[in-house]
């Protein structure tokens, strides 16, 4: 390459620009102005502060409203804010399902101080605005009540009326959900007016559509007076909030004006948290104008989240009354401090905690009757999940010792022969299941709880590997049996002839004269027509359908997603998972009937296992009281009394007949016999062997002692004599003919078929020996 001349100087006569060297440009202002681009497009801080404006105005608001709410109060000025009126039908209807309890001896009787937990039970459904048609007879006694209150509310706009209730389906209802908050909000408003007789109570009232599998959740904000148990609050819908300085309406009267001195100290506390939440920008959006509700647990948080339910614009007044126990005020006190900080000591047994309710909705007539409903509180649930998760690791923990023993049993060949892939396969899908549904627990657990629930999720996780790999495994082993012959490709069809464009002469062509002319005839070339490419599913179902590794991984994915759409959406996956137990062990029936063999399953690993699926089984879909509230199934006795009937005639297939329990003429199993009679070798000839084996290659030599034993027999048939006898059953003990006709030693096809069930020689599929 020849040198660049250097430039001259302009001094030293030369003008042209181009010859001299241009310097590189720096790349700090690029990268300066990239940088400058990325931070205005990642940057959010402008709508972080016009969030944050937006806060800062609504809290002003709220802080306008509880100065309005506080001059109220103390007299000095009403203009601003005036207490609703109650109806006056509204309470005696109540008390005809609700009776409010008295203050009790506390030597004698007592109430549950804290209502923190989870109530669930039975709702029924009263639409108010049709008495007369739905009402039995006799009516009602409450029925006079409930036309004043429909009277009053004035609901002769239907289209109004049908607008505000939506379209949920307010009569399908048929059970409820309560969850209360995490602990008592007691009120510090520092006047001495304030009783602490009267703590605040929020939480989430859900009712669910049996059909639909829908929810429509309330909000909850109300008042409980401990002394006599009673609860008086308002059920708004999702995103509607409750406005707590109404609450003082719902109360009696007499203690309507301690019960606002402690809506005044709630609302300063929760205008307090809030100021210090928008002050560090930690926030979550809420409704402008709206104190925001604390979740009252990761289960209510996540329930906003998920939650989709129906709206409406019905508003409810939540009445309830808390039943009252036959245990002393001290000892149900000790109880409760000892529920929620455990320190060993003995306390009495913990009395039922039932709750009376009623839901009255004025302004579109309707009314919800709780007449019983069974609470738990939160400590005792978690801790109930605790010694779950514990039960349920050890459970998994001996699943996976004993799959692990399986697999070390069955790592031959011949083992893996034996045994069904479709059980671990179902096995892998239910622990899928146990994965997902562990993962869910734990986040709706909270604290030690949800880490103690992490341990059998792990190990579900585990098992679900461990088993679809020893699933694959198995179809690897048993793919030469699903080999069958291509079927024959039919015969191509004649290409179609196309001309070119070359020419030949033709001798035969004259022209008038009769001389030969140059006259030319076109050739005719055929090409033949390539087939046409398969599309992209036919290619993949012909895969699938040929590769047994991918049609096993196929399935795998199909139940996966399947599984994984069951759990999420909620729609039938008990009765999927049902299915699931019942098939479990069918298919290592039928191989093992099919086959002629016994299925190589270890009677440890056989009820072992079944016993431990059984107990996700049936303490889901048995015990009335477990922890995710699943309702009792009947038809859970008659798949476990199935599963156990399959693991008992498994284990009598290896003692018995793979088909002990078909009729004799279709139990019949036709195997193949690797023995079968052969000739003699010539008595004369050198060396007395059947041939080389394909294995060793070492010859198949006799025993003489055998000969001379197979030699004498009398009752050998002449043609045998002929052709120098045929060798007795003892004799053909040391050689195997396979049905591909190569000979082997009995001993060297039977440590081959510990490794692979092909034939060394020619790999065709070989039966069991």
């Amino acid at each position: 390459m020849p040198d660049t001349p250097e430039p001259v100087d302009a001094e030293q006569g030369t003008t042209n620009p181009d010859d001299f060297p241009r310097r590189p440009r720096s790349v700090l202002p690029s990268f300066l102005f990239i940088s400058f681009v990325l931070f205005m497009i990642t940057n959010n801080q402008g709508e972080e502060i016009t969030a944050r404006n937006q806060y800062l105005e609504a809290l002003a608001g709220i802080t306008q409203q509880i100065a309005n709410y506080s001059g109220w109060l103390n007299g000095t000025s009403s203009e601003n804010f005036t207490l609703p009126e109650q109806d006056p039908v509204t309470l005696p209807l109540v008390e005809s399902f609700v009776t409010f309890g008295a203050q009790l001896d506390p030597l004698s009787a007592s109430y549950y101080t804290n209502l923190t937990g989870f109530w669930r039970g039975d709702v029924a459904v009263h639409n108010l605005t049709s008495l007369e048609s739905n009402a039995t007879s006799p009516p009602p006694h409450w029925h006079t009540l409930a036309d004043s209150l429909i009277s009053n509310a004035n609901l002769t706009n239907a289209t109004e009326l049908t607008r505000r209730l939506g379209n949920w389906n307010w009569s399908r209802s048929d059970k409820v959900a309560i969850s209360f908050g995490d602990k008592l909000v007691w009120s510090e408003a520092g006047s001495r007016e304030v009783s602490k007789d009267i703590a605040m109570v929020h939480g989430k009232i859900d009712f669910t559509d049996p059909e639909s599998a829908e929810e429509l959740r309330l909000e909850v904000d109300g008042v409980h007076f401990v002394s006599n148990g009673s609860i008086y609050a308002f059920a708004e819908p999702s995103g509607h909030g409750v406005d707590l300085r109404n609450i003082p309406m719902l109360v009696p009267p007499a203690r309507m004006n301690e019960t606002a001195h402690v809506i005044l100290g709630e609302m300063l506390s929760r205008t307090s948290k809030l100021k210090e939440k928008v002050e560090t920008g930690t926030i979550e959006e809420t409704a402008e104008g709206k104190l925001p509700i604390p979740p009252t647990s990761r289960m209510a948080l996540l329930n906003e989240i998920l939650d989709d339910s129906i709206k409406t614009e019905c508003s409810f007044q939540l009445f309830a009354q808390v039943q009252r126990s036959d245990v002393s005020q001290r000892q149900l006190q000790e109880l409760e401090d000892e529920i929620d900080e455990p320190t060993g000591i003995t306390t009495v047994r913990p009395p039922e905690m039932k709750l009376r309710a009623v839901l009255i909705s004025k302004n579109c007539g309707i009314l919800y009757e709780l007449p019983g409903l069974e609470g738990m509180k939160s400590q005792t649930l978690f801790r109930k999940i605790t010694s779950y998760a514990g039960l349920a690791t050890i459970v998994n923990l001996i699943m996976l010792l004993l799959h692990t023993r399986q697999v070390a049993r069955s790592r031959t060949a011949a083992g893996l022969s034996r045994v069904s892939r479709y059980p671990f396969i179902i096995q892998s899908l239910t622990d899928a299941v146990s994965f997902v549904g562990h993962v869910t627990l734990a986040i709706l657990a909270e604290g030690r709880t949800s880490l103690a629930v992490l341990a059998p999720a792990g190990l579900a996780c585990i098992l679900f590997v461990q088993e679809a790999q020893f699933a694959i495994i198995i179809g690897q082993i048993q793919a030469p049996e699903d080999i069958r012959p291509p079927p024959p490709r039919p015969a191509p069809a004649p290409a179609t002839p196309t001309p070119t464009a070359t020419s030949t002469p033709n001798p035969a062509t004259n022209g008038d004269d009769g001389a030969a002319t140059g006259a030319t005839l076109p050739t005719v070339t055929t090409t033949p027509a390539s087939p046409p490419r398969p599309g992209l599913f036919r290619y993949l179902f012909d895969h699938i359908r040929s590769d047994p590794s991918a049609r096993l991984w196929f399935i795998i994915s199909f139940f996966l997603l399947v599984v994984f759409r069951l759990v999420i959406a909620l729609s039938l996956p008990l009765l999927f998972v049902g299915i699931l137990y019942t098939s479990m062990w069918t298919l290592q029936i039928y191989r093992a009937a099919r086959r002629g063999r016994a299925s190589g399953l270890a009677s440890e690993y056989l009820f072992g296992v079944t016993a431990c699926r059984l107990y996700y089984l049936l303490y889901f879909l048995a015990c009335p009281k477990n922890i995710l509230d699943v309702e009792s199934r009947p038809w859970v006795y008659g798949v476990a009394l199935c599963m156990l009937l399959q693991a008992a005639v498994i284990l009598m297939q290896g003692y018995f007949s793979p088909a002990f329990f078909l009729p004799g003429g279709v139990a019949k199993v036709e195997t193949y016999d690797y023995h079968p009679p052969m000739p003699l070798p010539d008595a004369e000839a050198p060396e007395q062997s059947l041939g080389d084996c394909a294995i060793c290659m070492d010859a198949i030599t006799l025993d003489p002692a055998l000969r001379q034993h197979v030699d004498e027999k009398n009752d050998m048939p002449s043609i045998a004599r002929r052709t120098g006898g045929l060798l007795a059953q003892n004799a053909r003990q040391s050689y195997s003919l396979a049905p591909c006709h190569h000979l082997f030693h009995t001993a060297c096809l039977e440590r081959w078929l510990a490794i692979k069930n092909i034939c060394p020689q020619c790999r065709r599929p070989l039966p069991p020996l």
